[in-house]
Protein backbone atom coordinates (compact mmCIF):
# COMPACT_ATOMS: atom_id res chain seq x y z
CA UNK A 1 0.00 0.00 0.00
CA UNK A 2 2.47 2.51 0.50
CA UNK A 3 4.56 1.39 -2.33
CA UNK A 4 1.07 2.71 -4.56
CA UNK A 5 0.92 5.82 -2.64
CA UNK A 6 4.75 6.71 -2.99
CA UNK A 7 4.01 6.06 -6.64
CA UNK A 8 1.11 8.40 -6.54
CA UNK A 9 2.76 11.09 -4.91
CA UNK A 10 5.44 10.95 -7.29
CA UNK A 11 3.51 10.84 -10.56
CA UNK A 12 0.73 13.64 -10.36
CA UNK A 13 -2.06 14.07 -11.72
CA UNK A 14 -2.51 12.49 -15.25
CA UNK A 15 -5.44 13.96 -16.62
CA UNK A 16 -5.72 15.46 -19.73
CA UNK A 17 -6.02 19.62 -19.90
CA UNK A 18 -9.18 21.45 -21.13
CA UNK A 19 -9.42 21.73 -24.65
CA UNK A 20 -8.93 24.95 -26.13
CA UNK A 21 -12.02 27.23 -27.14
CA UNK A 22 -13.05 26.68 -30.96
CA UNK A 23 -12.12 29.87 -32.96
CA UNK A 24 -14.60 28.03 -35.64
CA UNK A 25 -17.84 27.55 -33.46
CA UNK A 26 -20.25 30.49 -33.26
CA UNK A 27 -21.05 32.12 -29.86
CA UNK A 28 -24.24 31.42 -28.02
CA UNK A 29 -25.72 35.24 -28.90
CA UNK A 30 -24.85 34.69 -32.33
CA UNK A 31 -26.80 31.08 -32.83
CA UNK A 32 -29.54 32.27 -30.88
CA UNK A 33 -30.18 35.37 -33.11
CA UNK A 34 -29.46 33.56 -36.33
CA UNK A 35 -32.39 30.73 -35.01
CA UNK A 36 -34.64 33.26 -34.13
CA UNK A 37 -34.01 35.14 -37.68
CA UNK A 38 -34.53 32.34 -39.60
CA UNK A 39 -37.41 30.40 -37.41
CA UNK A 40 -39.14 32.79 -35.53
CA UNK A 41 -38.37 30.53 -32.40
CA UNK A 42 -36.47 27.37 -31.31
CA UNK A 43 -35.39 24.60 -33.24
CA UNK A 44 -36.86 21.31 -32.28
CA UNK A 45 -35.06 18.67 -33.30
CA UNK A 46 -36.16 14.36 -33.66
CA UNK A 47 -33.79 11.92 -33.47
CA UNK A 48 -33.76 8.61 -35.44
CA UNK A 49 -31.51 5.86 -34.80
CA UNK A 50 -32.36 3.86 -38.47
CA UNK A 51 -29.95 0.65 -37.39
CA UNK A 52 -26.54 2.79 -36.25
CA UNK A 53 -23.53 1.21 -33.96
CA UNK A 54 -24.31 3.77 -31.97
CA UNK A 55 -20.79 5.87 -31.99
CA UNK A 56 -23.08 8.97 -33.92
CA UNK A 57 -25.89 8.69 -30.63
CA UNK A 58 -22.74 9.89 -28.10
CA UNK A 59 -22.11 12.56 -29.91
CA UNK A 60 -25.25 13.45 -30.30
CA UNK A 61 -25.56 12.98 -26.61
CA UNK A 62 -22.65 15.41 -25.94
CA UNK A 63 -24.65 18.28 -27.49
CA UNK A 64 -26.73 18.68 -24.58
CA UNK A 65 -23.40 18.59 -22.12
CA UNK A 66 -22.63 21.85 -20.69
CA UNK A 67 -19.69 22.58 -22.88
CA UNK A 68 -21.90 22.47 -26.33
CA UNK A 69 -24.87 23.64 -24.60
CA UNK A 70 -27.21 23.26 -27.76
CA UNK A 71 -30.55 23.79 -25.46
CA UNK A 72 -29.27 26.90 -24.45
CA UNK A 73 -28.69 28.01 -28.08
CA UNK A 74 -32.44 27.72 -28.32
CA UNK A 75 -32.21 24.38 -30.03
CA UNK A 76 -33.89 21.20 -28.40
CA UNK A 77 -34.50 17.28 -29.28
CA UNK A 78 -38.20 16.76 -29.07
CA UNK A 79 -39.89 12.91 -28.41
CA UNK A 80 -42.71 13.55 -31.07
CA UNK A 81 -42.14 14.25 -34.78
CA UNK A 82 -45.41 16.18 -35.24
CA UNK A 83 -43.20 19.21 -33.00
CA UNK A 84 -40.01 18.76 -35.01
CA UNK A 85 -38.83 21.20 -37.34
CA UNK A 86 -35.51 18.55 -38.36
CA UNK A 87 -35.28 15.25 -38.76
CA UNK A 88 -31.35 14.09 -37.41
CA UNK A 89 -31.38 10.39 -38.65
CA UNK A 90 -28.17 8.17 -37.59
CA UNK A 91 -26.94 4.51 -39.05
CA UNK A 92 -27.99 3.15 -42.12
CA UNK A 93 -31.62 2.22 -42.93
CA UNK A 94 -31.97 -1.62 -41.68
CA UNK A 95 -34.64 -3.36 -43.27
CA UNK A 96 -37.19 -3.49 -39.98
CA UNK A 97 -36.65 0.79 -39.35
CA UNK A 98 -37.88 1.61 -43.11
CA UNK A 99 -41.32 1.73 -42.35
CA UNK A 100 -40.88 3.50 -38.86
CA UNK A 101 -38.40 6.42 -40.66
CA UNK A 102 -40.97 7.31 -43.43
CA UNK A 103 -43.75 7.02 -40.48
CA UNK A 104 -41.46 9.57 -38.79
CA UNK A 105 -40.80 11.87 -41.92
CA UNK A 106 -44.07 12.02 -42.90
CA UNK A 107 -45.36 13.34 -39.57
CA UNK A 108 -43.71 16.34 -39.65
CA UNK A 109 -44.96 19.37 -40.28
CA UNK A 110 -43.51 21.44 -43.61
CA UNK A 111 -41.18 22.70 -43.92
CA UNK A 112 -39.57 20.31 -42.58
CA UNK A 113 -35.45 19.28 -42.85
CA UNK A 114 -33.46 16.53 -42.63
CA UNK A 115 -29.58 15.77 -41.47
CA UNK A 116 -27.99 12.50 -42.11
CA UNK A 117 -25.38 12.14 -39.34
CA UNK A 118 -22.48 9.81 -40.09
CA UNK A 119 -20.70 7.61 -42.50
CA UNK A 120 -23.70 5.15 -42.41
CA UNK A 121 -25.99 7.72 -42.66
CA UNK A 122 -24.47 9.14 -45.75
CA UNK A 123 -23.90 6.02 -47.84
CA UNK A 124 -24.96 2.94 -45.28
CA UNK A 125 -21.00 3.05 -44.37
CA UNK A 126 -19.74 -0.14 -43.75
CA UNK A 127 -23.08 -1.79 -43.74
CA UNK A 128 -23.50 -0.62 -47.70
CA UNK A 129 -27.14 -2.13 -49.05
CA UNK A 130 -27.58 -5.59 -47.93
CA UNK A 131 -30.51 -8.36 -47.17
CA UNK A 132 -30.68 -6.64 -44.04
CA UNK A 133 -29.87 -2.38 -45.00
CA UNK A 134 -31.10 -0.27 -47.24
CA UNK A 135 -27.76 1.48 -47.11
CA UNK A 136 -27.47 5.68 -46.21
CA UNK A 137 -30.79 7.64 -45.42
CA UNK A 138 -31.34 9.35 -49.05
CA UNK A 139 -32.48 5.84 -50.57
CA UNK A 140 -35.34 6.00 -48.30
CA UNK A 141 -36.11 9.88 -47.99
CA UNK A 142 -35.04 13.31 -48.72
CA UNK A 143 -31.96 14.62 -47.35
CA UNK A 144 -30.93 18.12 -47.03
CA UNK A 145 -27.82 17.74 -45.77
CA UNK A 146 -25.11 14.97 -45.08
CA UNK A 147 -22.29 15.00 -41.43
CA UNK A 148 -19.50 13.07 -42.70
CA UNK A 149 -17.20 11.46 -40.23
CA UNK A 150 -17.41 7.87 -37.93
CA UNK A 151 -18.27 9.20 -35.79
CA UNK A 152 -18.36 13.25 -36.64
CA UNK A 153 -17.66 15.25 -33.64
CA UNK A 154 -20.45 17.58 -31.94
CA UNK A 155 -19.01 20.77 -33.64
CA UNK A 156 -19.71 18.87 -36.73
CA UNK A 157 -22.89 17.99 -36.24
CA UNK A 158 -23.61 21.38 -34.77
CA UNK A 159 -22.48 23.04 -38.06
CA UNK A 160 -24.72 20.48 -40.17
CA UNK A 161 -27.46 21.40 -38.49
CA UNK A 162 -26.95 25.52 -38.98
CA UNK A 163 -25.92 24.52 -42.65
CA UNK A 164 -29.31 23.09 -42.84
CA UNK A 165 -31.35 25.60 -41.62
CA UNK A 166 -29.52 28.79 -43.43
CA UNK A 167 -31.78 30.00 -46.32
CA UNK A 168 -28.91 30.05 -48.55
CA UNK A 169 -28.34 26.59 -48.04
CA UNK A 170 -31.80 25.25 -48.50
CA UNK A 171 -32.67 27.10 -51.69
CA UNK A 172 -34.83 30.10 -49.59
Amino acid sequence: MWNTLSHMLQTGLLTEPLPAPQQTAPALKTLQKELLQILGRALCIRHVDAGSCNGCELEIQALNNPYYNLEGAGIKFVASPRHADLLLVTGPVSVNMEEALKRTYNAMPDPRFVVAVGDCGACGGVFGTSYASRGGVANIIPVNYIVMGCPPSPAAIISGILRTIRPADIGA
